[in-house]
């Protein structure tokens, strides 16, 4: 299999870097945000296997086009900050999820999503996608100065979608405020426990390059290992890891 792969050294991950803004929360807020025209595209679109879980880009009608839109339009017309904690990290999840998806179905077909963003750009993360607000937001936006900094739990990195083979699995039910912890701890079993998250042979140990962008939220080495096991079905020793990582789309045809 041929791997569209970069070294740490030629993509670096953007820094958690706080956006203040959207810091506030209401702990007293109890109201749910509706998440269902999402759901429904994953249940049609979605298709989860044991290995690899893929998106039926190719499939997507017009109708369920608008549906997704009209999600988005539902989101950012909601301010995220008047909601508990649980609630927003649903929301931003989700969200950042659903946009990916958008800027697939917008470009399609592509081969990667690295070759979107223009010419000088690996990828769209930067381009300003939706307004909230007043403010103007991009995925990395989304990711590095809200999710990451706030929360501060490297879980994060289990489920957020980049559309691409090597990522962690675009999870099949969306992210819920009553069932967060387990939905995490289930999306990092799953990607610790397949060949693209940790990959053993013999004394060799490949690791996702995930875990060596973020290396300043996974700590050590000593302490990656310890988040690995932590869900890992048979223990794993880190010594001298390799890095890798599949850009290709996750796509089925």
């Amino acid at each position: 299999m041929t791997l569209l792969s970069l070294s740490s050294t030629a993509l670096a991950a953007p820094k958690a870097d706080l956006w203040p803004l959207w810091q506030a929360s209401n702990p007293s807020n109890t109201a749910k945000i509706d998440h269902t025209l999402w759901q429904g595209l994953l249940n049609d679109y979605l298709l989860v296997a044991p290995k690899q879980t893929r998106f039926r880009y190719a499939a997507v009608s017009q109708q369920d086009k608008a549906a997704l839109a009209r999600y988005l339009s539902e989101l950012t017309a909601l301010d995220p900050r008047r909601y508990n904690r649980n609630e927003q990290f649903a929301y931003w999840v989700n969200l950042y999820n659903a946009l990916t998806v958008r800027v697939i179905l917008d470009n399609y077909p592509v081969s990667s999503i690295t070759k979107l963003g223009g010419i000088f750009n690996f990828g769209p993360w930067d381009e300003k996608l939706i307004t909230i607000r007043g403010q103007k937001l991009s995925l990395n936006d989304i990711e590095h100065r809200i999710l990451r900094p706030i929360w501060q739990d490297e879980r994060i990195h289990y489920v957020v979608n980049c559309a691409s083979l090597g990522c962690p699995d675009l999870l099949p039910e969306v992210m819920q405020a009553d069932k967060l912890n387990e939905q995490l701890d289930e999306a990092a079993k799953r990607f610790i426990n397949s060949e693209k998250g940790v990959d053993v042979r013999g004394q060799s140990v490949r690791l996702s390059s995930i875990y060596d962008w973020y290396q300043s939220d996974f700590g050590t080495l000593a302490e990656l290992q310890k988040h690995l096991n932590t869900y890992l079905n048979r223990p794993v020793t880190l010594v001298s890891p390799s890095y890798d990582y599949d850009w290709r789309l996750n796509e089925i045809k």
